[in-house]
């Protein structure tokens, strides 16, 4: 059946996507003059002292007192931790196109951690165009050639461990939405991940003795723009977004809309790194497309419901 929705979660979700799509172009900038670990630990570095100061200037409030974090540190664990390393070392590991192949899973593993953990159960129809959403991605992937699946075992299982955080914290986050608001879980999230990358980040210089480099990217332009892109951008408005998002609809739905910034990605990468368009980036990006569309517009009466209660609930205004 369906039904009209709440503009404001498929908004939020057009714009996840969008600043996630920019954000591979950003990465892939940066990643020309830094180390993967540098580029990650500099980048939460930067959203920390971002939000911090918005926290002293009574910007956002954030009020953790009293509540249980248990559960907050476990979802941090599981992105932007575990994600991001299993991604950077099973890239390494492993083929650029099999590792976007494994990845363009997590709305998989979504759903089917989202009937387990949230008794989310999506319809038939919805299943078909999650379905058609990631076939494209896969589509993609596969028909920019090269592809070479199982390649390296541990390379294949460590990217699946990204997959599976990665649905673990939509998932997980989308629980936790009842307690925290959209901006403490992002607060919590940036924190973490700057101790945790800085910390690998240095002990990488300092293996190689080369301390005195961690500071380089501040004089370097290009290193400079992909760090406040990702920092500012990526790591606080897409990740509070999401978290929003998280909190007002099925995280099926949540994780499916995230495919968008495949179709961003690549047309990013046309326009400003004059990569070439082919017939096969179209033809998966309308799948995608499609995908996303069927998801969001064949929506149960019930999940229509709980989206308004929710959104009576918590304002997408409030930032505290």
């Amino acid at each position: 059946m369906h039904c009209k929705n709440d503009l404001r979660p498929f908004l939020a979700g057009i714009f996840v996507s969008i600043i996630f799509g920019f954000s591979f172009l950003f990465t892939k900038e940066g990643l020309d003059v830094l180390e993967p670990f540098h580029l990650l630990g500099l980048r939460f570095a930067l959203a920390t002292i971002i939000f911090v100061i918005m926290r002293i200037c009574g910007i956002i409030i954030i009020d953790l007192k009293g509540k249980n974090l248990g559960p907050l540190i476990i979802l941090t664990l599981m992105e932007p931790v575990i994600y991001f390393i299993c991604e950077t070392i099973g890239i390494n590991l492993t083929s650029s196109s099999e590792a976007g192949m494994i990845i363009a899973l997590a709305p998989v593993f979504t759903v089917l951690l989202g009937v387990v953990y949230l008794k989310e159960k999506p319809t038939i129809v919805q299943s078909g165009f999650i379905l058609l959403s990631v076939t494209g991605v896969i589509f993609m992937t596969i028909m920019k050639g090269n592809t070479i699946v199982g390649g390296n075992t541990l390379g294949t299982f460590i990217l699946l461990g990204s997959v599976l955080s990665a649905g673990g914290y939509n998932v997980l986050s989308r629980k936790l939405s009842s307690e925290y608001s959209p901006v403490e879980i992002t607060y919590v999230m940036m924190w973490v991940g700057a101790v945790v990358f800085n910390g690998i980040s240095v002990i990488q210089h300092l293996n190689q003795g080369a301390i005195r480099n961690y500071f380089y990217p501040l004089t370097n332009t290009k290193a400079l723009i992909s760090i406040i892109y990702l920092g500012a951008l990526s790591s606080i408005v897409a990740y509070f977004l999401l978290n929003y998002l998280l909190s007002q609809i099925q995280a099926s739905r949540a994780s499916v809309i995230a495919n968008v910034a495949t179709v961003i990605s690549v047309t990013a990468g046309v326009i400003f790194r004059n990569e070439p368009l082919y017939w096969f980036n179209v033809a998966g990006g309308l799948m995608i497309l499609c995908g996303v569309w069927g998801t969001n517009y064949y929506t149960k009466k019930d999940d229509v419901q709980e989206i308004h209660e929710m959104g009576k609930k918590r304002s997408p205004s409030r930032l505290g």
